[in-house]
């Protein structure tokens, strides 16, 4: 069974059909990549399975449990972490603070019991300290957990919205185009970590992504959008080839 499974998504923002009659189904251990032109809905269909839209119609489930009515603010209880195509961090928070706000729904009680020190709350305390260690750790941000987060290179702040993520110890990571804006070593290092997210933590990766040389290398699975409807899937060779896509991105085919 797909850990994943996206069954006739509808979504839509008054007359305009942002994602219209959308499947899709994400094996665990897989890195599942979701491209298409701007505008084709892609980060729509990120939205609608953390919450953040309106679904017409159509299911999402993740690991047997259907999420199409749960709150947003609980979607993270479920599995799911995210991290958005511009990025999103506490800037003024230290990186080590940005890390505990990604492990906030695994404490028993909420921050809420932050107030009262307990001897639970203290281990709670050291075993979140000592996972922000090995994320960073993991990450290379071991002598930046102390900085600001927004006085970091740009680089090291999407790191800090992954960290964040990884800390929510999630079934699924949705990575909303992690690659823009990096230099070639950047983003070969960013390949390497999230390679890395499923092979070493076991965690499945869904991402969307425009640079192709990173679909083309990192992913298992392709599935490609375009005015909101899927057009094609399949391993990123067999993607490439396809007429619809080369039609979607660079026009009309020339049938000789």
């Amino acid at each position: 069974m797909a850990l994943l499974n996206i069954d006739s998504l509808i979504v839509r923002f008054g007359g305009l059909v942002a994602v219209d009659n959308f499947s899709m189904r994400v094996e665990k251990g897989e890195i599942h990549s979701l491209i298409g032109p701007n505008g084709a809905g892609k980060t729509t269909v990120f939205n609608a399975i953390t919450r953040v839209v309106k679904i017409h119609s159509g299911t999402i489930v993740l690991d047997g449990v259907e999420l199409t009515h749960v709150a947003p603010h609980q979607v993270i209880s479920y599995g799911v972490a995210r991290t958005f195509q511009n990025v999103v961090v506490f800037k003024y928070l230290t990186v080590l603070e940005n890390f505990y706000v990604g492990y906030h729904h695994r404490i028993a009680g909420g921050l809420m019991k932050d107030l009262i020190v307990t001897k639970r709350r203290s281990l709670e305390n050291y075993e979140m300290y000592r996972e922000a260690l090995n994320v960073a750790d993991f990450l290379g941000l071991k002598s930046r957990l102390l900085s600001y987060a927004g006085s970091i290179p740009y680089f090291h702040q999407k790191l800090v919205e992954i960290g964040r993520a990884l800390m929510a110890k999630p079934k699924i990571l949705l990575l909303d185009e992690p690659a823009a804006g990096l230099n070639e070593a950047e983003t070969n290092q960013l390949v390497s970590i999230v390679r890395r997210i499923r092979d070493e933590m076991g965690i499945t990766v869904l991402l969307i992504e425009h640079d192709m040389r990173v679909v083309m290398d990192i992913s298992d699975v392709v599935t490609v959008m375009d005015f909101g409807k899927k057009i094609s899937e399949g391993k990123p060779e067999e993607v490439r080839k396809d007429p619809k896509v080369i039609s979607a991105y660079l026009g009309e085919v020339n049938s000789a």
